[in-house]
């Protein structure tokens, strides 16, 4: 007996809203207090966690700021991109 393979099948609602995360990217022109207070204003971060993920981004290269459905993350990434931030949602 042979197992057949099957796609897993999504709604656009469930792909809209499952859980995602909001990635920040480092880069080599916006500074640690930019970085720290985008966080803060658009991620509601509190400085410490703002702080700790921009050293992140610095040392690793990129960094799960935000987890939350994409609807949540969206207006997020906007935003962050509008300050020429690298961000993606994954």
């Amino acid at each position: 007996m042979t197992k057949e393979k099957h796609s897993p099948v999504f709604d656009s609602d469930e792909l809209l809203d499952g859980h995602k995360s909001l990635i920040l990217f480092n880069d080599d022109f916006n500074t640690f207090d930019f970085v720290i207070n985008s966080l803060i204003d658009v991620c509601s971060h509190d400085e410490i966690q703002a702080k700790q993920c921009a050293f992140i981004v610095h040392y690793k290269g990129k960094c799960a700021v935000k987890s939350d459905s994409f609807s949540n993350l969206k207006p997020m990434f906007d935003e962050l991109s509008r300050r020429d931030l690298t961000v993606s949602i994954d």
